[in-house]
């Protein structure tokens, strides 16, 4: 998959990969944002949307008391009903930002960012998404140690994604900086607080502090959505995105072993010979 570039802006596909592909150019009218930008902006909406609506639901059914403080995000989506919508919300959100990923990837692999970096960066994501699912499927109630594994993966390494993204910034002076100048101090601020706010989460809740303790993750969460939404400004110098699927060998190419395995046999396994119609007759 390969990412087109500015709008406006020739791309040719790397032919070389694609074997006897021909090279062809693309050129990508300019116009508003694409729709790949829609992608963060949804899933920042959503995952804040729903998990205030699951908190309103465990309130309004009183699965949680809030008399007894703040409880964590998790508590609200232990119990039923909610616990279903907690799971479908969080594995679709999981999917989004595991898709997200992968395009940011194939948008720095063009920028030119190393390889082994950037697949810091997009593992790193991918974590992430995995760990979201986790919370989401394996809830507090009744796995909690796979359960705080899965949270572990959706705070702190998705905190980390975002912080390796800042410091590429920072460190390739000449990589694309898209959207007002303000975003990248405006990420730099955010990424700050995730990391106060987590540390102090981690304080508060080893301190039996749990109300406060929640009230940080809470925090923290909607942090990480604002950080994902802020990827559109990314994605709007990308006018789409292409699949380029490689050809595998062809029949002819095989060994002589797969290809006897290949044809259809009749009765004993031997190969089904049609006749040749150019040979003689008799």
């Amino acid at each position: 998959m390969s990412v087109l570039g500015e709008p406006g802006h020739w791309q040719r596909p790397d032919s070389d990969k694609l074997g006897e592909g021909r090279a062809a150019r693309r050129k990508v009218k300019p116009g508003m944002w694409g729709y790949l930008s829609l992608l963060p902006v949804f899933l920042a909406f959503w995952a804040a949307a729903g998990i205030w609506t699951v908190f309103a639901i465990a309130v309004a059914n009183r699965s949680v008391n809030l008399t007894d403080g703040i409880p964590y995000i998790s508590l609200c989506g232990s119990y039923p009903p909610q616990s279903c919508i907690f799971s479908q919300l969080l594995n679709m959100g999981a999917a989004l930002a595991a898709w997200i990923c992968i395009l940011r990837y194939h948008q720095f692999r063009d920028w030119g960012v190393a390889k082994w970096l950037n697949q810091l960066i997009l593992w790193s994501g991918l974590l992430c998404a995995l760990g979201t699912s986790v919370v989401g499927n394996f809830q507090q109630k009744n796995q909690q140690a796979t359960h705080l594994t899965g949270a572990f993966f959706a705070f702190f390494v998705g905190h980390l994604y975002f912080w390796l993204q800042l410091l590429l910034s920072w460190w390739m002076k000449n990589l694309p900086q898209p959207g007002a100048p303000w975003i990248g101090p405006l990420r730099l601020v955010l990424c700050s607080l995730c990391t106060f706010l987590m540390v102090t989460m981690v304080i508060l809740h080893t301190s039996l502090l749990r109300s406060a303790s929640a009230v940080c993750e809470w925090a923290v969460a909607m942090l990480l959505f604002m950080l994902f939404g802020l990827l559109a400004v990314d994605f709007s110098c990308v006018g789409g995105c292409t699949v380029c699927l490689q050809p595998g060998p062809s029949l002819s190419q095989l060994p002589a072993s797969l290809q006897t395995q290949a044809w259809p046999s009749t009765g004993r396994g031997h190969r089904d010979q049609s006749p040749d119609p150019s040979a003689p007759l008799g």
